[in-house]
């Protein structure tokens, strides 16, 4: 509606369009069935997304596309229009566990893990949430513990993504020198992982429980420059800047089928799109899809200058899902009782923003953020 298009560069149009294209074949026609059974192919996906250069993309070297951060917030809109489930596979693996390895990193285990990670032939998870610790991750229970020059890791993780089918695990736990992370194998003895079932959202996506029980590790599994709870916050920001964008990708799918059924649905003898107050609904919604695309397309303008802030980006991933969680509502009250129909993603995708909407940070968290940067105090558990 703003010909938004003309502040991308040719570039950002190729690489939304060859995702755009990949989910229009490769998940649309079977999202539905994914969610209602609870399960997708999620190593055939990542293999697929590997071969199109979109896990880590925005990271450079080690067969990784280097690609722009605009460019990526685009691929994460474009996942997400498919599904969230989705986006977060390739969210976690490129900007959680891609992401801490490449950062902090040796340059053994950057050669060792990022090339197969890249190419989907190695699938990541990334362990800093647990079972009595969400929100205030400051508190994790899971300790690393020296044993002559090897690590001994014991606790747990829980609402891993991608943990029941990962190879490999960067796992945060505290040690006598404050929080460090650990590239752990996940066939490494004393490692399980354990599905969680009965999900009411994000079903197209595999979740897990870690359990770690004296997991012994070499001195090289740790992360050598990852010290303190910095370094696993800015794996969380780089994943929120990506649900920034993905979170409009599934507002605007909303919309669109909100759109095209209010256009085709007669009452009254004329389409439902023809009266006012359906037209209100979808104006509102088009004009805060609209900032919210501004929004994260002036964030990611300032990713790729080097100037983006952590609590920019919480400003975006408040507001843009917050939104999203808004928007896809009001399609499913145009759809009327078709709106709860699998037959349509409307409700899939307020389902699943239920979960958006609390993981890499809650509302809350982010709008203490925001406060903190206001005001210079931080307000964290008060």
């Amino acid at each position: 509606m703003l010909d938004l298009d003309g502040s991308l560069t040719e570039e950002d149009r190729q690489i939304r369009s060859v995702v755009a294209g990949l989910v229009t074949t490769r998940v649309r026609p079977h999202i539905a069935r994914w969610y209602e059974v609870g399960q997708a192919p999620v190593r055939e996906l990542a293999v697929e997304f590997g071969k199109v250069g979109l896990l880590g993309m925005h990271l450079t070297g080690y067969g990784c596309a280097g690609a722009s951060a605009v460019a990526y917030g685009l691929a994460c809109l474009e996942l997400e229009a498919g599904d969230s489930g989705v986006r977060s596979l390739v969210s976690v693996q490129g900007s959680l566990a891609m992401y801490a390895i490449w950062r902090y990193g040796s340059e053994e285990q950057k050669r060792h893990w990022l090339p197969s990670m890249a190419t989907g032939e190695t699938i990541g998870c990334f362990g800093l949430t647990e079972p009595d610790h969400g929100s205030d991750p400051a508190s994790m229970a899971t300790r690393a513990r020296r044993d002559g020059t090897d690590w001994v890791l014991s606790g747990g993780k829980m609402w891993i993504t991608n943990a029941p089918v990962a190879d490999v695990a960067v796992i945060w736990a505290r040690t006598d020198e404050g929080v460090r992370g650990f590239v752990v194998p996940m066939r490494t003895p004393g490692v399980t992982a354990r599905e969680i079932r009965h999900k009411m959202s994000l079903r197209a996506s595999s979740t897990g429980e870690i359990v770690l029980d004296e997991v012994r590790l070499p001195a090289d599994a740790l992360l050598p420059t990852a010290t303190g709870l910095k370094a696993p916050l800015s794996c969380l920001t780089e994943a929120r800047y990506g649900i920034v964008w993905g979170a409009l990708g599934a507002a605007r799918d909303c919309l669109h089928s909100a759109l095209d059924y209010a256009i085709t649905r007669e009452q009254f003898g004329r389409p439902i799109a023809g009266f006012q107050l359906t037209q209100a609904k979808l104006a509102d919604m088009a004009v805060e899809l609209q900032k919210g695309y501004l929004l994260a397309l002036h964030l990611g303008r300032l990713a790729d200058a080097g100037t983006l802030r952590p609590e920019q980006v919480s400003v975006g991933k408040l507001n843009n899902v917050r939104e999203a969680i808004d928007i896809a509502r009001q399609c499913r009250t145009i759809l009327g009782a078709n709106g709860i129909s699998g037959e349509y993603p409307v409700l899939r995708h307020a389902n699943n923003l239920e979960s958006v909407l609390t993981y890499e940070g809650t509302s809350e968290i982010h709008q203490l953020v925001i406060g903190q940067r206001l005001t210079g105090l931080a307000a964290f558990g008060g």
